[in-house]
């Protein structure tokens, strides 16, 4: 991982509870520190006037990763330590936040705003012409990242072929996107992610006979309106392109779709194709992306 863009103890401990939470007082509620350890971490912190992250490293009693956690507290940025939660670790958003690939995740994200998501747009399907072309890594790290931005973000799995974002985020509710519409469940089966407080996920649910028929109800045209009304933000995970047309269906109904590829892999001939099937169900083609990790 990475290192944070934030200086680690860039914010010195106080014994005056007016200036909490500070580093020191979020370390010792993460029980990364005790009250001992917190004292001579004082002693050393005045003595050599450093920071008080920097004088606790410097005594052993914490890592840089520590500080780095108490620093996603204080500015209300979550993440995971690596052993934390019971996540896949492909969801590199919330356990390398960091890394090239995260960086990258919130360059896309920024893009999104201001191309698709300030112009009144809620909801946005992730397509991919072929499977394993990245699709599903996408779309729950790109999640992620827009619940850190304080954005009320909603995951769909609508992938009803072959779901994997209830693997992902390890969902004890079996029920999903594919109940709801059958209307054997409501959007109270909705899980809302503790360690993001702005994120929660739809899974796909019971995998269906008719999948295509499913997503072409008005049922998911009815719930869609519901979910944009009460989110700020809903990716949504398609199935791949050239195998069915669920995922078309799904861009028609967003109203823009973003693209995924594989760098190397994903023919051009298919692209095109997917472009023109985007174009015929009236879907804007937001922004693609070429995926290499």
């Amino acid at each position: 991982m990475q290192n944070s863009p934030i200086n680690p103890g860039s914010q010195p401990i106080s014994h005056d509870a007016k200036l909490e939470p500070s580093i020191g007082k979020l370390l010792l509620d993460l029980g990364k520190l005790n009250p001992d350890q917190a004292e001579k971490v004082l002693r050393l912190q005045k003595l050599e006037s450093i920071r008080f992250g920097d004088a606790a490293i410097k005594l052993g009693f914490i890592t840089d990763a520590d500080v780095q956690q108490a620093l996603s507290v204080q500015f209300d940025y979550p993440y995971l330590q690596p052993n934390q939660g019971n996540f896949r670790k492909d969801l590199v958003s919330a356990y390398e936040p960091f890394s090239a690939q995260v960086e990258a995740l919130r360059a896309l994200r920024s893009q999104l705003i201001l191309r698709w998501f300030n112009e009144g747009n809620k909801a946005l399907a992730l397509v991919a012409a072929n499977s394993g072309e990245g699709c599903s890594y996408l779309a729950s790290n790109l999640a992620i990242v827009f619940s850190q931005l304080g954005e009320q973000t909603l995951l769909v799995d609508a992938n009803l072929r072959n779901p994997v974002q209830h693997k992902n985020f390890n969902l004890t509710e079996t029920r999903g996107l594919s109940d709801i519409l059958i209307g054997r469940a409501g959007v109270e089966i909705i899980t809302k992610v503790d360690s993001f407080m702005d994120l929660s996920i739809l899974g796909a649910g019971t995998v269906p006979p008719n999948p295509q028929e499913l997503l072409s109800k008005l049922s998911f045209v009815e719930l869609m309106n519901d979910l944009t009304h009460q989110y700020d933000v809903v990716i949504i995970d398609t199935a791949p392109a050239s195998q069915t047309f669920d995922a078309q269906s799904v861009a028609g109904l967003c109203g823009g779709a973003l693209v995924i590829s594989r760098l190397n892999e994903t023919s051009h001939k298919d692209i095109q194709n997917l472009k023109e099937q985007l174009n015929g169900v009236g879907a804007q083609i937001v922004g693609a992306v070429i995926n290499d990790f």
